[in-house]
């Protein structure tokens, strides 16, 4: 079995664990060292049945490397800690919940986690450290970005790119062939029927764009 901890001790953390528990009921892959969190007041402490092994000095128990999954949903939160581990012998396993129905035509990076229920056709992308979460539908031909983060029970029609980063709320939808551009975030329930600028918050339906930020907004 390979080491893995989960980096986040939040909600999203929680649901990583079950996930990893339920790929091993299928085939017996990870040995789930535990949780990292940035809170030190959490340290030591138990969640879940696992422990709270502290930081990403932790990570210094195993110098010969150790896999690391996100478990925090945040895309600006996602990229800092990838950001910060590069210094440090980490791998970044994708994950894969075993009831997903995906085709082989399925290109997926590092990092990706895809929980329960989704269903992905032919011809997508996943760049690294996507995250698609419970019961959502992913076209032919789409791509999502790097960071970004499917809230539960997003439909996406086919031909459809979401820019790195980007934040999609429950419940949303994508029309055929839209684009959403780099670091926006999208309101649950919007429905996306035209291409939507990068650096925006999108709500409704059809999907406005009430909010535009600096580009480089992000990296504040």
């Amino acid at each position: 079995m390979k080491p893995l901890v989960i980096y986040g001790a939040g909600g999203f953390a929680r649901e990583v664990l079950e996930l990893v528990r339920d790929i091993n009921s299928a085939a017996n892959e990870w040995e789930i060292v535990g949780f990292l969190s940035d809170d030190a007041d959490s340290w030591g402490k138990v969640l879940n049945d696992l422990p709270i092994l502290g930081g990403e000095a932790a990570l210094d128990a195993h110098p010969a490397g150790i896999n690391v999954v996100l478990g925090v949903g945040n895309p600006t939160t996602k990229r800092k800690l990838t950001e910060r581990l590069r210094v440090r012998r980490v791998s970044w396993p994708s994950l894969r919940h075993p009831n997903v129905v995906m085709s082989a035509r399925v290109s997926i990076g590092f990092g990706v986690v895809i929980t329960a229920g989704n269903i992905l056709t032919t011809d997508i992308r996943l760049d690294d450290f996507a995250m698609i979460n419970l019961a959502c539908t992913i076209g032919h031909d789409c791509v999502i970005g790097r960071y970004s983060t499917i809230s539960p029970g997003v439909n996406v029609s086919g031909n459809v790119h979401v820019g790195e980063g980007c934040d999609i709320g429950t419940g949303s939808s994508f029309v055929q062939g839209v684009t959403l551009g780099e670091w926006s975030v999208l309101g649950a329930g919007a429905v996306v029927s035209k291409n939507l600028p990068a650096n925006c918050t999108a709500v409704g339906v059809p999907a406005r764009a009430i909010k535009e930020r600096e580009p480089g907004w992000h990296l504040a």
